[in-house]
């Protein structure tokens, strides 16, 4: 079986004027539509998005556009390992405006040979018969006590991207600890998170972290902890976010911190 979990690509469309197909702005994201990675090193049990947008895609007199998109990994020897088949999916545009935000998606199997990989993604317009395509490499690191899956959203169960946070929302960030132990005694990990946020000024915005302590009640078989919690967005500025997750039966730590900002109403 392969130790790619799955791999899924959306679409996003928007109308506009007809031109040659293209995919542009391609990058790594946090999360669908989130903000750009660091890099493209990932741990097993991470998931990769790579955001993009497509530009010259038809739509018709009613907004509709039937498209298709396939992807494909390869490993460095240039050996496909995963193939998904075009789909054929449509939608209506109803902002208009030519550009269709889009992702293509890897999750990756917790126990994925380090080494280099290549994702493909192609897009297909069912109207013109037009196609693009992107490729994009990236690297699973060997097995390690990590952070992953780290995005933001509007809901719990992480189905509708946070990508324009303002004032009065609630955005629910998620994440996932893999590469913990467990004690000897009661076979159980002992993890730490602690989650802090600073304003422009550098100053903590509450005098303790939140924090939570993943301890009892894990199935001896899990190799990951699913982790998420709601933030307020009470007030609009510019902040960062810092977490921190420590493993108490190794000693082992990791941090990872990104800025933010959430829009006012005024």
């Amino acid at each position: 079986m392969s130790t790619f979990l799955a791999l899924v690509a959306s679409l996003f469309a928007g109308f506009g004027e007809p031109e040659s197909l293209s995919l542009t702005d391609v990058r790594f994201t946090l999360g669908v539509f989130g903000p750009p990675r660091a890099d493209t090193k990932v741990l097993p049990g991470d998931r990769l998005v790579v955001s993009f947008d497509i530009a010259g895609i038809t739509a018709d007199e009613d907004g509709k556009i039937l498209y298709s998109i396939g992807t494909e990994l390869s490993d460095s020897k240039g050996k496909l390992l995963f193939r998904q088949p075009q789909r054929n999916q449509e939608t209506i545009a109803a902002l208009g405006g030519g550009r269709l935000p889009a992702f293509a998606q890897v999750d990756v199997g917790l126990d994925q040979p380090a080494g280099n990989y290549t994702l493909k993604a192609t897009v297909k317009d069912r109207a013109s018969d037009k196609s693009a395509s992107l490729t994009r490499s990236f690297t699973v690191l060997p097995r390690a006590f990590g952070l992953v899956r780290l995005s933001a959203s509007r809901d719990p169960d992480d189905q509708l991207p946070a990508f324009l946070p303002a004032v009065g929302q609630t955005v629910w960030l998620h994440l996932t600890v893999v590469g913990f132990e467990r004690d000897k005694d009661g076979g159980q990990p002992n993890v730490l998170l602690e989650v802090r946020i600073r304003d422009e000024q550098g100053k903590v915005t509450t005098a303790r972290p939140l924090s939570g302590t993943v301890n009892k009640d894990v199935p001896g078989d899990a190799q990951a902890l699913p982790m998420q919690f709601p933030v307020l967005l009470n007030r609009g500025g510019k902040f960062t976010l810092e977490l921190k997750a420590t493993d108490k039966v190794s000693g082992k730590s990791v941090e990872f911190s990104h800025p933010f900002g959430v829009r006012s109403h005024r």
